[in-house]
């Protein structure tokens, strides 16, 4: 069996992997546990839902046990996020392509939130987002507060981003003079700013670039539309999505430290770039 989803209401105590085994003879208690393990297994009362990794744990009556199993997912392994600036009650993080953000109801073993919840033994709210192709800075919240005043920055754009971006092609000079891309996405006015770093005689532009907003895929929409992919983009580059990995990459940040207020500012060390000048 590669996938199923099935969800059980519970009307009798049960040990978890006892009564999955049951409901499920097709698939070992072995690989019913890796599953619980990597996330793909979920406890709801009510509207409240978690992941249920416990294998022995007890499930009360009322209680409804889901299992949402893909042995393609959770055969996957990732490339381990680092740890660059610990403040305690946030984090930042260097996430490598091929990571998400956060999981899936189909687990979440592959996730930058997994892997820092693992390592920093401590609560962990994701307060923005870099696409599972990119890498680059991540910042996390480890307090409810923080996550909460770190996300309306974020919202109001008071952080500030860079990213360091690889194009096809050559921009002309009216594109580099103007600097930048204004394209609504999705019925909403997006801004993206950019200079160029360096051109390669292999047709191959590397920009800085400036969000000023932060709409979803902004930049590899907003540079497919105006004719230079993103290399690398297995989604909206077409020819270029041969390349070993997506060219875009986060390499500035700079936010208020809920804590003390003051500014804070980071940058990706120089080994974990992709573009060196």
């Amino acid at each position: 069996m590669t996938k199923l989803s099935r969800s059980w209401l519970i009307d009798e105590k049960v040990v978890a992997i006892q009564f999955l085994a049951e409901q499920l003879p097709e698939l070992s208690k072995g690989r019913l546990k890796d599953a619980m393990l990597k996330g793909a297994v979920w406890l709801q009362q009510g509207k409240k839902q978690k992941r249920l990794r416990r294998a022995q744990a007890e499930v009360q009556p009322g209680q409804t046990l889901a299992l949402h199993y893909d042995a393609d997912i959770l055969q996957r392994s990732a490339e381990n996020s680092q740890l660059l600036l610990d403040q305690r009650s946030y984090s930042v993080w260097w996430k490598p392509a091929g990571v998400l953000s956060q999981g899936s109801l189909w687990g979440d073993h592959l996730s930058l939130l997994r892997q820092a919840e693992l390592q920093t033994k401590r609560p962990v709210f994701l307060v923005h987002r870099l696409d599972r192709e990119a890498s680059g800075l991540l910042l996390l919240a480890h307090d409810g507060k923080v996550a909460a005043s770190l996300s309306q920055q974020f919202q109001l754009g008071q952080v500030k981003k860079l990213y360091h971006v690889a194009v096809q092609g050559w921009l002309s000079d009216a594109q580099k003079n103007t600097g930048e891309i204004r394209l609504a996405l999705d019925g909403k006015a997006c801004v993206t700013r950019f200079n160029v770093c360096k051109q390669l005689e292999s047709g191959v532009s590397w920009l800085e670039v400036d969000l000023q907003t932060g709409r979803k895929h902004q930049i590899r929409r907003h540079f497919a539309a105006v004719g230079h992919p993103v290399m690398g983009d297995p989604r909206y580059g077409n020819s270029t999505s041969a390349a070993n990995t997506l060219a875009l990459q986060a390499v500035e940040l700079s936010w208020q430290c809920p804590r003390d207020k003051t500014t804070k500012a980071i940058s990706l060390p120089e080994p974990m770039r992709l573009f060196h000048d």
